[in-house]
């Protein structure tokens, strides 16, 4: 078909050219209304439709289809209820809605359209025990997901394999209280006093933790072992304790691979000192490579001493 709309015969039609017959036709094509009007051997004719004719409007690219009452579009202004649509590859029952493609642009209908200016994209669950989120694959591996997952705490999860998944981070739904479920941070502590000699820096033996999320610190080596590249804070605390004279003088100092003194860990108390009161309290922060080690030294001068159980402690975490 060449027009849907003409109510009147075009001037000089060229032979087998067909119009569907615009509302209100005159001319030949009075009463035609909705025909096919067919210009064959100098004359026109007559072609009503039948139910399920379908035809190509050149003018406007679109096709049509006759349901018994008019013409209509096959592809109409609104689809409701369908089961499968597939973009550019094939739907099916695990993925009813399919796309294929390079690019998707979602944006929001203007105030001068008639619009707000906001766009929404609401995804919604049944229930808080049920799951809610997206799903980042290569090569169609999971390596991401990001939603609500078990519950309605926020988690982004990462994974290598795409079944075991580690999260990232969690927001409790209820607060906005954000937890690094896998942020490597410990605090160790000595249960016994660590005896120290005069001029020798020493390990602190720490044997017990409090806390030591990833396993961060290593307690049969007494020190930290960084898991990962990142920028680390580290303090401690070095409490005295007397042995033959309170003349002695405690430095302490955080050491990187057993051998070099981080810079801006070291401290010193030089008054007297009083056991079990008087305590040097230390903290920096480093860049570290995976593997690294830190550790906490005391050392005493003038007089040898102890390092006290319990409250002589060494802390970290992972800031960046």
């Amino acid at each position: 078909m060449l027009d849907r709309n003409l109510t009147a015969p075009p001037g000089s039609p060229a032979d087998g050219d067909r119009y569907i017959v615009g509302s209100g036709a005159t001319g030949d094509w009075a009463g035609w209304d909705l025909n096919v009007a067919l210009w064959a051997d100098g004359a026109w004719l007559r072609l009503p439709p039948r139910t399920g004719w379908r035809t190509w409007v050149e003018d406007e690219g679109l096709l049509l289809v006759y349901d018994g009452a008019g013409w209509i579009g096959t592809t109409p202004d609104v689809l409701q209820n369908l089961a499968l649509l597939g973009i550019g590859t094939t739907a099916d029952a695990s993925n009813p809605f399919s796309a294929k493609l390079n690019a998707a642009l979602w944006t929001a209908k203007t105030v001068a359209e008639g619009g707000t200016g906001d766009l929404f994209y609401t995804m919604n669950k049944e229930a808080a025990g049920d799951d809610l989120g997206l799903t980042l694959q290569t090569g169609f591996v999971t390596k991401a997901l990001v939603g609500l997952f078990g519950s309605d705490r926020f988690r982004p999860a990462v994974s290598a394999d795409g079944s075991t998944f580690f999260d990232g981070l969690s927001v409790d739904n209820a607060t906005g209280i954000v937890d690094q479920p896998r942020l490597p941070r410990f605090k160790a502590y000595t249960n016994y006093d660590n005896y120290v000699g005069v001029g020798t820096w020493t390990k602190i033996g720490l044997n017990n933790t409090d806390y030591n999320d990833q396993g961060a610190f290593d307690a049969k080596n007494n020190h930290f072992v960084a898991p990962v590249d990142g920028t680390y804070l580290f303090g401690a605390t070095l409490l005295y304790k007397v042995n033959a004279s309170t003349t002695a003088r405690m430095r302490g100092r955080l050491v990187l691979n057993g051998t070099t003194e981080i810079r801006g860990s070291m401290g010193e108390t030089s008054a007297t000192h009083v056991s079990l009161a008087t305590a040097i309290w230390l903290q920096t922060m480093v860049p570290l490579t995976a593997g690294d080690t830190v550790e906490l030294q005391g050392y005493f001068r003038v007089a040898d001493g102890y390092f006290a159980a319990d409250h002589t402690s060494f802390w970290g975490c992972k800031i960046g």
